[in-house]
């Protein structure tokens, strides 16, 4: 099959390998320091919403995608990526000074810049991997990206809480840096030529802006990211309902663990074959075909059945990467070099901006009406954002398939 010739292609390419290294080791630290994060804040105030409140830190830059992009597009991306990485690392050792809830204000701190370095981080990178690998294959390195950092989600979390629970919040802080040196390490050898940036001579708001326009401008892009985003506020929408679900089901509230672990089997699961399956079916096709698996499963979950529920979480793990790999993907194999940074970084804005706005609202909405109701809805409303997005699918899907086929898929031989 595809997977196994195409992956292959991926892995053996000693710069690919590198850079997957670093996404795997930093992705390790990221999942560890974002649960520590919260059970710190919670160990020294004691306060629930303040401990929602430092996760919330981590993507509050997000809505700054836009202008944080340009940076990316500024300079070169590879020397970015390690200084961006070593400061991370530097930063994080300042943690070793809150040991009181006077010193919380620190940790608030450092959590917000890490969010704002992320965000700079995310764009550079994905602009840098368009000179590693070739544009046939950006799906499968994307989906192997996905089925990595979400494999480490399944065990950097449980790392990270042994750890603080052996020996506090600021060892693993210190973990989380030595994964930034080692990433920096990675990204140091790579061996990409780089040009240096044209500076524009445009105002710096209005290369702010370039990225979006771009964006909306495109009629296969402009589809792609705005389904991606309809799917991720309408999915945190569902998110809120979890412990209501597991009540249901009569379980304690720590059986969302299986349920989040169930699903993260699924996301790796897709990760595997997605560049196989944007191949042959397209960009939309393929997102439009995740979003209505995710719909299906949503509302099944309004169902109160424990095999039900396990099912619906490895089945939305299945579908919801889609869309998000599907636009990114598209983003990278459309969007011209020198605003690459920028469209990136604002297309997870309005991606992910939505998913944070969703979970707000969904804890609303499930104070007020049960999840038996509440369910059904939301898998319905991304049933049309699947009808939506599959209905705009037309000739310049069909071209992009064809663009997008590798040799090895055209010519067997």
């Amino acid at each position: 099959m595809t997977t196994f010739r195409t992956l292959p292609r991926v892995l053996r390419d000693r710069d690919t390998g590198l850079y997957l290294t670093g996404v795997v080791v930093s992705a390790f630290g990221t999942s560890s320091m974002w649960l520590a994060s919260g059970v710190w804040v919670k160990d020294l105030t004691g306060s629930n919403g303040l401990a929602t409140l430092g996760v919330f830190a981590l993507s509050a830059p997000l809505p700054a995608g836009p202008v944080l992009g340009t940076i990316a597009d500024r300079v070169r991306r590879r020397p970015l990526l390690i200084t961006v990485n070593a400061l991370l690392a530097a930063l994080l050792l300042t943690l070793f000074a809150v040991s009181s809830p006077g010193r919380l204000w620190l940790l608030f701190a450092v959590l917000f810049l890490y969010g704002a370095a992320g965000v700079i981080h995310d764009a550079a990178e994905s602009a840098l991997v368009t000179t590693l690998v070739a544009p046939s294959l950006l799906g499968d390195f994307n989906g192997l990206r996905t089925t990595v950092t979400e494999g480490m989600k399944l065990v950097a979390p449980l790392t990270g809480a042994g750890l603080y629970a052996t020996c506090g919040g600021p060892a693993v802080a210190c973990l989380d840096a030595v994964t930034f040196v080692l990433t920096a390490g990675a990204y140091t050898l790579l061996r990409v030529r780089e040009e240096r940036p044209v500076r524009s001579g445009a105002a710096q708001r209005w290369q702010a802006v370039q990225g979006l326009r771009y964006l909306w401008g495109h009629p296969v892009l402009r589809p792609l990211v705005r389904a991606a985003g309809a799917t991720m506020f309408l999915a945190a929408l569902s998110s809120a309902t979890v412990y209501a679900v597991v009540d249901r089901l009569g379980h304690s509230p720590a059986f969302t663990g299986v349920l989040y672990a169930v699903q993260g089997g699924g996301s790796v699961t897709i990760g595997l074959v997605s560049g196989p399956a944007l191949r042959w079916l397209g960009e939309r096709r393929f997102a439009a075909a995740g979003v209505a698996l995710t719909a299906v499963a949503v509302a099944a979950r309004a169902f109160p059945s424990d095999a039900v529920a396990l099912v619906s979480g490895a089945t939305i793990g299945l579908g919801l990467p889609c869309a998000l790999i599907a636009a990114f993907t598209a983003v990278q194999q459309r969007a011209p070099g020198p605003l690459l940074g920028r469209a990136t970084a604002t297309t997870s804005t309005l991606v992910f901006a939505p998913n944070a706005l969703g979970l707000a609202i969904g804890a609303g909405l499930v104070e007020l009406a049960h999840p038996g109701l509440l369910l059904p809805l939301y898998g319905l409303a991304l049933l049309l954002t699947a009808a939506c997005l599959a209905h705009s699918t037309g000739r310049a899907d069909c071209a992009s398939r064809t663009a997008a086929r590798s040799p090895s898929d055209t010519n067997p031989t």
